[in-house]
């Protein structure tokens, strides 16, 4: 009966379960193939949804399902540039961002309302409505420069906030030429239109970070929180439709809004990158395909000659925007060519306009044929300049990517000249396992997804019980690390001094780092206290994090950074330094540093090659921290940089920092870092100049101030 109904198939294919392993084979077989050739598998995903949809052997149809899976990827991309943005940046490149909207909007619009009115004699609602087609772009190779690993570079970083300008712009003109060909455009329309822009914009960037700090706060589970994802993406497009604007707007401002919420290294960004990239985005770029129909170009001259001057305004246009770019901020000739690249790319909005145009009937001519604001020439002409831009940006996108990246990895080849990190999390308590993970991932070098460690010392004199926990305990953090794509390292060692089992392992494993995790309800006991001072900060070489987690990391809003007089006079400050500057790069936290005006002003030199969001305040006396620290608010957390007696940057106030803190903190997240003493007999550079990643430009500063 089953192989009966199989040899019965029509076309198109209808059966569900066929159909969905058909796109399946697509999705999965375009990349392997196209990889071999060099050619960017999104293209083969359009070129594979126009042989395989209606208008090419019509094997399935673009029917609903298919639709409502490619929409929902289209949303994926816009969320995902909203998502990854670094926000320090964005707001150091906004001037940037602004003025490559501006340039990329007006250029084309200005070339293809010349198009429109002049060579094609369109109306002069027409022209503007044509032109404004060129003037958007989809961030269709965004995908593929993001997993290039240079979604914060600064042409990147342009390019998206200059998405978001343009296409607010282009389908703002969409909606006023819709209300002046149906006769509505007035004070009405325009406060209207104004009012509710503005009401979604404060919902989307004020209300939506504040529900998102409420539910990961208080629901722990991977499913959900990825759902209230999903839910949180199309109440945006939802609510961006209600103010009269296009769907992927609200995408956009949802990413923005989630930014801080969702850390860049977290295990939740994993699996948000992970299923849009797998299913929903290769399902709008096959659905995308499916509206490609070659035939239209051989019926009619005059639509080769639309398709001809719309390619003209759409890619010419970009491609002087992007010069003008380069030009104007003095970024390299790859970066150039990587915005043009991005920007190059019709598909969404301009598909949304298209159709929407192509269903406005303004009249009817006298024998009944509808007279349309886009004709069907525009319509067929658009389908050619989604295929040809989108081909163009996949290579541009592709190739200037790759030198970009090719060029971070020589520089960060050529510095590192120190040893790898190697973090070891001393793990003892269910309730502190995955919270310590999180930090590790957080403050690792981001090109390290394999020196994490977990420990767990076992007496030797204990039963089989105290095995099987310490074997469920390091299961559980090989699980954590592995949802954000982390290979941990699970060691158990029998001894019966737990002090001398962490730091026998330390000296095996070359650890550079030691966190240990706090206990929320005992904090700092008397025995932890004493254990602290006289068995793990006896290692000179290892930098020695204590780190209590009263929520999650993704829900701080602002750290808290105390930084004692002298300190940048030790050996460990700058690897310290590091571990700061990872946790603001990516969790995108404001971070405000408190600490003498000497070290404020090195801070500042930092900052300006390797930006995060920071405040500087002058920190007088160790005092005025206490009382600073003493105040934190809700979702603010504190970072102590702590020394050892006999230090330079040792206050004898520091003992009375653990009581400060079981006093006035217990509701808050706390970090103290104890910086190593003593440089590495084998490295002697200074450790933290560490060029790791994205974080080389840090390595590269200090060592031109401190050399």
């Amino acid at each position: 009966m089953i192989l009966l109904s199989i040899h019965n198939l029509s076309l198109p294919i209808e059966d569900p379960v066929l159909k969905f392993l058909l796109v399946l084979v697509i999705i999965l077989a375009a990349p392997l193939l196209l990889n071999k050739i060099k050619v960017p598998h999104l293209l083969g995903l359009i070129i594979a949804g126009a042989i395989i949809g209606p208008n090419g052997f019509n094997v399935l149809s673009r029917d609903s399902s298919i639709v409502v899976t490619g929409t929902t990827g289209l949303l994926y991309i816009m969320f995902l540039a909203g998502l990854e943005i670094d926000m320090g940046d964005f707001k150091k490149n906004k001037w940037k961002s602004l003025t490559f909207g501006i340039y990329t909007f007006t250029v084309p619009f200005v070339l293809g309302y010349l198009g429109g009115y002049y060579l094609l004699h369109f109306s002069m609602l027409t022209s503007i409505l044509f032109a404004s087609l060129f003037s958007s772009h989809t961030l269709i190779a965004y995908p593929l420069v993001s997993k290039l690993g240079i979604a914060k570079n600064k042409a990147v970083n342009i390019t998206v906030g200059g998405t978001m300008i343009t296409d607010i712009l282009a389908l703002l003109v969409l909606a006023i030429i819709v209300g002046m060909s149906q006769g509505d455009v007035g004070t009405e329309f325009w406060v209207k239109l104004s009012v509710s822009f503005i009401v979604f914009a404060l919902i989307v960037l004020i209300v939506f970070p504040i529900i998102g700090r409420w539910f990961f706060k208080r629901v722990d589970d991977k499913i959900s929180q990825y759902i209230f994802v999903l839910v949180m993406i199309y109440l945006a497009a939802m609510l961006a439709e209600l103010a009269g604007v296009e769907a992927i707007i609200g995408a956009f401002f949802a990413g923005l809004a989630l930014n801080r919420l969702i850390p860049h290294t977290s295990s939740l960004m994993n699996r948000v990158e992970f299923v849009g990239n797998a299913i929903f985005i290769p399902f709008f770029l096959i659905s995308v395909g499916m509206l490609i129909d070659f035939k239209v170009f051989f019926k009619s001259w005059e639509t080769l000659e639309v398709a001809g001057i719309m390619l003209v305004a759409s890619i010419g246009g970009k491609y002087l925007s992007a010069v003008a770019t380069q030009k104007t901020f003095r970024l390299t000739k790859e970066e150039g060519k990587l915005i043009f690249g991005l920007s190059s790319a019709s598909a969404a909005a301009t598909l949304a306009s298209v159709m929407v145009g192509y269903n406005i009937i303004l009249s009817e001519t006298e024998t009944g044929e509808p007279v349309r604001l886009l004709n069907e020439h525009v319509l067929n002409g658009s389908i050619l300049l989604i295929l040809i831009s989108c081909t163009i940006s996949s290579f541009i996108s592709m190739a200037s990517a790759q030198k970009i990246a090719e060029s971070d990895n020589e520089d960060t080849v050529s510095g590192n000249t120190h040893e790898e990190e190697n973090i070891l999390l001393a793990i003892n308590h269910e309730a502190t396992v995955e919270r310590m993970v999180n930090l590790g991932i957080l403050i690792k070098a981001h090109s390290n997804t394999e020196d994490l460690f977990a420990l767990n010392v076992i007496n030797e004199d204990k039963n089989e019980s105290s095995v099987k926990n310490a074997e469920k305990l390091l299961h559980q953090a090989a699980d954590a690390a592995a949802a954000a794509d982390v290979k941990l390292q699970a060691l158990k060692r029998y001894d019966n001094d737990v002090i001398n089992g962490v730091n026998n392992v330390i000296k095996e494993q070359k650890i550079t780092d030691l966190i240990i995790g706090l206990e929320d309800e005992k904090g700092f006991s008397p025995s932890f206290v004493y254990n602290l001072y006289n068995g793990y900060l006896q290692n000179d070489d290892v930098n020695v994090l204590v780190y209590h987690a009263a929520q999650p990391l993704s829900t701080i809003k602002k750290y808290a950074v105390m930084i004692p007089e002298n300190a940048h006079q030790e050996a460990g400050f700058f690897h310290a330094l590091l571990r700061v500057w990872n946790i603001a790069r990516n969790s995108g936290a404001t971070v405000v540093f408190y600490a003498p005006e000497n070290i404020l002003d090195i801070l500042q030199k930092i900052i300006k090659k390797a930006n995060i969001e920071a405040e500087f305040i002058i920190m007088n006396t160790w005092q005025d921290g206490e009382r600073t620290a003493a105040q934190l608010k809700d979702d603010e957390a504190l970072i102590i940089l702590m020394a050892k007696r006999g230090m330079k940057s040792y206050i004898p106030r520091m003992r009375l920092i653990p009581e400060l803190l079981n006093r006035n903190l217990k509701d808050n997240n706390y970090l103290l870092i104890f910086p190593f003493s003593e440089y590495d007999k084998n490295s002697p550079e200074i450790r933290s100049v560490g060029n790791h990643g994205d974080f080389v430009e840090i390595g590269n500063v200090i060592q031109k101030i401190f050399k």
